[in-house]
């Protein structure tokens, strides 16, 4: 199939997904699936390696979401249904002053988000956003999307997230340039997310349903209030139960960049600090530390825990979905159709690099595949450019910036943002899609700056 008709499928595949949801309220899960068909059929994709294709996609994308998100949620509701949340809210409530309370959480956001993968940063820290606005009594958003924004931002650009450390690896990229350059650039861009969220917010957005009657609940469930009549957690308790799985991330990523391959202790390590085990930590010590502060019995500390799962439910659904159309986008072959095209345009490297990784990041959603792709892409330009090794790492940085911008539908991050901020999809758009987009551009135009400046 030629590249023209590639992109055309690709476009309109894109299009129909956003009418069936916004204009005809298709819910999303089924818009998702419908149209990964109709691009499966239209691209020509064998029908035998159709179906296989579609599992793959959602098989590879909730083999970790899944359970990130189920075991984020237990975290979560037990923090919550202890009053460990609301009291920890009302604490730094007390000590900030409400006006400074979202400025903290994003500078914690950007820290936290360093060692952490996205997705997991953001489900840890839904609860205290919850609780943060409950005591402030503003929606989740107000709090929730610039802290969003700043995690994803680092994600992109910050050594070891896998993204950048392997689009570095493909271009011989330094790490600790780019590190550096990703962090120092991240700073300007956690100011601006704050402003920008602010901006976005001048308007208030409805939230969905199931999230407003989430959020409504939080802390009022019959749970709830009879945890208020027995002595709430300590923040002590409620930080270390954030801090500890945070911790144990930390030494697997640092293990992971400071030891060599096929070191036991990189392999032990590697094991305690993977995202599933510190998050099974972590809930196993809730489990003993807030169910033995509130007189939990066995029966009860499931029934909380399980309370949690209905409303993950609908996360973790919809974020396989958009694996899954990630997957028919790439395999059909859309995504190397675009990379193509635009290649052949012979823009600067530093601008190409840009455009290549945002193209190939709104065709298919995967920031980390885009990255890498990109790299790949221009590798041999890059290496026969005679670049010196800190322009590598700015192109390498450039590229990183370009996989931030226009999260949408096919992002897995879209939807667990929206879902869990209770966004519709046309609000998701007006303002994650909008936030992703200039913050990317805006760590790009510094990224530029800095290459003019060694130039």
């Amino acid at each position: 199939m030629s590249t023209l008709a590639l992109l055309g499928i690709g476009a309109g595949s894109i299009g129909l997904l956003l009418l069936l949801i916004i204009r005809w309220q298709v819910h999303a899960f089924v818009a998702m699936m419908l149209v990964s068909f109709l691009v499966a059929f239209a691209t020509g994709m064998p029908i035998g390696d159709i179906i296989s294709t579609l599992i793959a996609g959602m098989g590879g994308t909730l083999g970790s979401v899944a359970i990130l998100v189920a075991l984020g949620s237990m975290l979560g509701r037990m923090i919550e249904v202890s009053g460990g949340a609301a009291s920890l809210a009302n604490r730094f409530t007390q000590l900030l002053g409400p006006t400074r309370v979202p400025m903290a959480l994003t500078a914690a956001a950007l820290v936290l988000a360093i060692p952490v993968f996205f997705d997991v940063g953001f489900i840890i820290l839904v609860p205290i956003v919850y609780g943060f606005c409950k005591a402030a009594g503003v929606n989740p958003i107000k709090f929730g999307l610039p802290v969003a924004g700043i995690m994803l931002a680092a994600h992109v650009v910050v050594p070891p997230h896998p993204g950048i450390v392997g689009g570095a690896a493909i271009v011989k990229g330094d790490i600790g340039w780019i590190t550096i350059i990703g962090l120092a650039i991240c700073i300007p861009l956690a100011a601006l997310s704050q402003v920008v969220s602010g901006w976005l917010n001048r308007k208030g957005y409805p939230m969905l349903p199931t999230t407003a009657e989430q959020f409504a609940a939080f802390g009022n469930s019959e749970d709830s209030k009879t945890s208020k009549a027995s002595a709430a957690p300590s923040v002590g308790t409620i930080m270390a139960l954030i801090l500890i799985p945070l911790a144990l991330i930390m030494a697997g990523t640092t293990g992971a960049t400071l030891l060599p391959k096929g070191d036991s202790l990189r392999n032990v390590l590697g094991f305690i600090g993977s995202p599933i085990f510190a998050l099974m930590v972590a809930v196993g010590l809730a489990m003993f530390l807030l169910g033995r502060n509130q007189g939990w019995n066995r029966e009860r500390t499931n029934a909380i825990m399980e309370s949690a799962l209905p409303p993950a439910a609908t996360v973790i659904l919809v974020t396989g979905a958009g694996g899954v159309f990630a997957k028919v986008l790439t395999a059909s072959g859309i995504g190397a159709a675009l990379s193509q095209s635009l290649t052949a345009t012979h823009l600067p490297l530093i601008l190409l690099a840009f455009i290549i990784s945002l193209a190939l990041r709104a065709a298919q959603g995967s920031a980390t595949v885009a990255i890498i792709t990109t790299c790949g892409l221009l590798a041999d330009a890059m290496a026969g450019g005679g670049y010196s090794p800190l322009q590598v790492a700015l192109l390498t940085v450039a590229i990183g910036f370009g996989s931030l911008g226009l999260s949408h539908v096919n992002d897995s991050g879209f939807w667990i943002v929206t879902r869990y901020l209770g966004l519709s999809v046309g609000d998701g758009l007006r303002t994650w899609t909008v936030l992703t987009t200039v913050l990317g551009l805006a760590g790009f135009a510094l990224t530029a700056l800095l290459w003019v400046a060694v130039a």
